[in-house]
């Protein structure tokens, strides 16, 4: 059985960038074995312009009403969202920057945050509508973050797949990257030791 992995990867450093390290590092090992499938996105490379009020309507008009403008607004979403459910693993490499998550990334979770496709409002609270997946956040820091009130990325994220019903989520740390070379290599080291068992583990 095949499984399906779609890698997302945000660092404006392109090849120098430390998560892409950690997300070249988990394609190398998903495409050693013969039963994961790998599909990249770069949403720096491919970046979505800030949501606006205009793609937003498109989305609820019904699809065959929509003028030819809508229809190319709303084929952004409809594509990224498609492209989510035929993958079973979502594995998101992301840089800190400022505390955050790249906009690149927010952008890219603006499509697939959609009400009535992706989770839906009840009388309950928002109910999550994508079922059976798992992700995988590959996270590299400069600093020490990782479970300080200054790490607001790591609960972000975890709400943003959290709406949508994806809720198994493992995260790999790489940490302290602008600490010096020792550091930076004993973070990654490690991180990649992380990345390799649970690619074993699929």
């Amino acid at each position: 059985m095949t499984t399906r992995a779609l890698v997302i990867t945000s660092s404006i450093l392109a090849d120098n960038g430390q998560s892409n390290a950690l997300a070249n590092r988990f394609i190398e090992q998903a495409k050693a074995r013969n039963d994961i499938e790998v599909t990249q996105r770069d949403v720096v490379k491919n970046a979505l312009p800030h949501l606006d009020i205009s793609e937003l309507g498109a989305w609820q008009v019904v699809a065959a009403e929509r003028t030819a403008e809508q229809q190319v607004l709303a084929a952004r979403s409809d594509g990224l969202l498609a492209e989510l459910h035929a993958n079973d693993v979502l594995v998101i490499a992301v840089p800190m920057y400022n505390l955050g998550v790249p906009s690149q990334l927010k952008a890219w979770f603006d499509r697939v945050l959609r009400a009535g496709e992706t989770f839906r409002y009840t009388e309950n609270g928002p109910q999550g509508l994508v079922e059976g997946k798992r992700a995988i956040i590959l996270a590299a820091r400069g600093g020490m973050y990782a479970g300080t009130e200054m790490d607001s990325q790591t609960p972000h994220l975890k709400s943003m797949l959290g709406l949508m019903g994806i809720t198994d989520v493992d995260v790999v740390y790489a940490e302290g990257l602008n600490m010096g070379d020792q550091h930076r290599a004993a973070a990654l080291k490690e991180a990649f030791q992380a990345i390799d068992q649970l690619v074993e583990g699929f």
